[in-house]
């Protein structure tokens, strides 16, 4: 016995020592160097595992999640991150707060830096300071625009949506894609991340100026400031969208992190994946995750969230009673609406982003009302929407809050909530990507049945 507990502490010891040596090593490793690092031990795992595994049946499908939206059904891969129903999204295993605990900061604040939450999904390791500072370097390198883009979003009418010219602009970034360029010259199929990569650290460095002209266009007509070399990405985001304040710079930095990635199955992680399934290249794939980003029921849902707060606020004032609220909240469902903000697709408890951005507001904006009555709404919707009984989660999602943060340091205009949720899903999705490529994952092509088909698949008469 005492040989054997001898055996389990060397062993433990040399499990330590070993991490640590890693640690040490990829300390001092570009976020290309620890890909190269990763990513041939990553294959040979999954090779032996599928090779090993591949008769395994994973769950069954039920007619009900056919047309329910495929609610619940394991069908696609998503390295990313993980969505727990009961305990929220963990990126490459961490929770929010572990992020913020965890992931490096700028000088004296308070959020974590997106860059390293960008790393973190790409390698699955948390980042040194020196490898953020160098990622927000070579994004602030790459951020220059080509002048058709200029002009093409300088010719946008005021009357397009600001996603839609964001959509277009990213297409019109397409003739610079490294990846179509290496396709077309016959690379072998090892080599697409490698371009993948490079679309995807160009892409990410180029939005902020792309949502920045969209928004100073349409609202202010001002000119972009200049790109910062030494400012962390969400800084100079603020800077060019014109707010340049250190609390909102850092509630940037929060927003940018917590909407990066909801693993794959929502429609913009989902559509990414499956355009890019037909490798079509980085920036096609991200143009047309904005498309599905853009509707009502996905990112457009923040903006939806605060036209209702705002119609709460202008009928019933800024001293509102529980009981005046649970009225206003009963009318909203008896007129056959929802109650924009709660409830999730798969969450069944509060949103932990919900949660990130409320202590935010708790400490830097504890007295704005629409702030009082977004925490209002928090203690008095659940009990309603559980009387109501039609909600499985009556608890609120990351739309229920983001608005408020972003009207409480003027950026009042909500049309435009959602380039920004684009700008932030960027990182997770384009993570994702070169994944998808690192694995060799193949065009996706489920099955797809007629009714009539089913009814006989299931013997219905």
């Amino acid at each position: 016995m005492a040989v054997l507990q001898s055996l389990n502490v060397c062993s433990r010891l040399l499990r330590t020592h070993r991490i640590q040596w890693i640690s040490r090593l990829s300390s001092s490793l570009s976020l290309r160097e620890t890909l190269e690092r990763i990513i041939p031990e990553k294959q040979e795992e999954v090779k032996s595992f599928r090779a090993a595994s591949k008769e395994k049946v994973i769950g069954q499908i039920t007619v009900d999640q056919l047309y329910g939206g495929m609610r619940g059904m394991k069908a696609m891969l998503c390295e990313t991150s993980v969505l727990d129903p009961d305990e929220g999204i963990r990126f490459r295993g961490y929770s929010i707060p572990e992020c913020q605990k965890l992931l490096p900061k700028a000088k004296g604040g308070e959020e974590p830096l997106p860059e390293g939450l960008f790393w973190l999904l790409l390698t699955g390791e948390i980042p040194t300071e020196n490898q953020v500072k160098e990622i927000s370097k070579e994004w602030a390198a790459r951020a220059d625009l080509p002048p058709h883009v200029v002009g093409m979003i300088n010719s946008f009418p005021s009357n397009l949506h600001p996603m839609s010219q964001f959509s277009a602009a990213v297409t019109g970034l397409q003739c610079e894609s490294q990846f179509a360029k290496a396709y077309a010259s016959g690379i072998s199929k090892t080599e697409y991340w490698e371009s993948t990569l490079e679309d995807t650290m160009n892409l990410i460095a180029k939005l902020p100026p792309v949502a920045a002209m969209i928004y100073q266009n349409l609202y202010h007509d001002e000119v972009v400031c200049p790109i910062d070399p030494n400012k962390d990405w969400a800084a100079n985001f603020a800077d060019m969208l014109g707010y340049g304040d250190s609390h909102f710079e850092e509630c940037m930095r929060l927003y940018l992190t917590i909407h990066a990635d909801h693993e794959g199955g929502n429609v913009s992680a989902h559509t990414c994946h499956l355009v890019g399934s037909a490798l079509s290249d980085p920036y096609l794939s991200f143009a047309a995750a904005m498309n599905g980003l853009a509707g009502p029921l996905h990112g457009l849902a923040n903006q939806e969230v605060l036209l209702w707060v705002t119609k709460c606020r202008e009928q019933l004032g800024d001293e509102i009673s529980d009981d005046q609220l649970r009225d206003f909240i009963w009318k909203t469902l008896k007129s056959g609406q929802v109650v924009p903000g709660y409830g999730h697709a798969v969450l069944r408890k509060t949103d932990p982003r919900y949660t990130a951005q409320q202590e935010f507001a708790n400490k830097h904006m504890p007295n704005d009302p629409l702030f009082k009555l977004v925490a209002q709404l928090y203690r008095v919707v659940p009990d309603v929407l559980r009387e109501h009984g039609k909600a499985a989660n009556p608890w609120p999602n990351v739309d229920a809050h983001s608005g408020v943060l972003l009207q409480h340091y003027g950026l009042t205009e909500m049309s435009y909530y959602t380039v920004l949720f684009g700008v932030s899903r960027a990182i997770g999705v384009m993570a994702s990507l070169v994944w998808d490529r690192v694995l060799g994952l193949p065009l996706e092509r489920p099955k797809s049945m007629s009714t009539e088909g089913l009814k006989k698949l299931v013997g219905a008469n």
